[in-house]
């Protein structure tokens, strides 16, 4: 383990029994780790140094889904001048997986500029992927002088607001939710009356015994107020979902693997394919992070997501692009 995720074990509590929730924070680096999920109640696997489940029996499933975050197409700094190869290698390991995924979650930050022709080029590289990808945008998605129009022309048909959304695949709810139109940077994020009124309507048909799914770009919950990584409102949104039996928040933003476990709600944040971040209050500010370029595909990378019915846990694997 390095030297930042050291320092972010060391600043967030592993165990909090007042609140009842459990923290993980993954190895930056490694082979990866699988969260077997059931009743909101988390089981580890293993992966071995090839990448490999150490128990695929138990995780044998008949859906599965990828999340792919923060792919930043049209940065070209020091921390990774070459983005459009990085989401390539990330689109490959996709293509590799021994089972072709049901669908694809992209949860924001598509493009860096919000550019036509980032857009354009990300578009081209996307469709390589072996299933439907689902977006959410990112605030880097919405810098254009229409204020996030590009990417509602793209993204936005049939959604409602800012394009927000659901739907159901597999006996799973999926919901897509938005936080970062109005954006200001070192101020968290915002999902607005109107996002979480549609929230509790959607909800109202849903069983509380439905799996949930809920993808955004910025954490609901707060990982780091000085830095804006968290969603001011998101408790709102969270307090809607407590009753199902099975929730778990994706959300890309900060660019490295946080999870915490409260109740039966599992909050996951996702690598990003770009570039990676510093951990949590260990720089003066957020922003790309450079490392050696031998050592960037370990901080980089894609989570799959499995499930089964009945007992069956919802598997949460992390890897790099190694």
């Amino acid at each position: 383990m390095d030297t930042h995720a050291k320092q972010l074990l060391r600043t967030e509590d592993l165990l909090n029994p007042d609140r009842r929730t459990l923290l993980k924070c993954s190895a930056w680096a490694g082979a990866g780790v699988i969260w077997a999920l059931s009743g909101g109640i988390p089981r580890a696997f293993a992966l071995d140094e090839a990448g490999q489940i150490s128990d695929p029996k138990a995780l044998a499933s008949s859906f599965h889904f990828v999340q792919i975050s923060d792919s930043h197409i049209g940065f070209n700094k020091e921390a990774n001048p070459e983005p459009l190869k990085t989401l390539q290698v990330a689109i490959d390991k996709v293509i590799a997986l021994p089972k072709r995924p049901s669908l694809i979650l992209h949860t924001g930050d598509i493009t860096h500029l919000s550019k036509a022709e980032e857009f354009d080029t990300a578009d081209q590289v996307l469709k390589g992927l072996p299933a439907t990808v689902h977006y959410v945008p990112g605030e880097h998605d919405t810098l254009d002088e229409g204020g996030g129009k590009l990417y509602l022309q793209r993204y936005g048909k049939g959604t409602k607001g800012n394009g927000w959304y659901s739907f159901d695949d597999h006996g799973v709810h999926f919901i897509a939710l938005v936080n970062v139109f109005n954006f200001q940077a070192g101020h968290e994020a915002n999902l607005g009356p109107e996002q979480l009124a549609w929230l509790a309507d959607d909800l109202r048909a849903v069983s509380s015994s439905t799996p949930i799914v809920v993808f955004t770009h910025i954490p609901l919950w707060t990982i780091y107020q000085p830095w804006g990584w968290g969603t001011e409102d998101g408790d709102q949104a969270i307090a809607l979902l407590r009753k199902y039996g099975s929730v778990t928040v994706l959300n890309g933003h900060i660019h490295q693997v946080i999870q915490k476990v409260e109740g039966n709600i599992t909050f996951h944040t996702a690598r990003g394919t770009a570039y990676p971040q510093p951990a949590p209050g260990t720089a003066p500010t957020p922003g790309p992070m450079t490392v050696a370029a031998d050592q960037l595909r370990n901080y980089l990378g894609v989570t799959d997501v499995r499930a089964t019915q009945g007992e069956h846990p919802l598997a949460l694997i992390d890897s790099t692009l190694v």
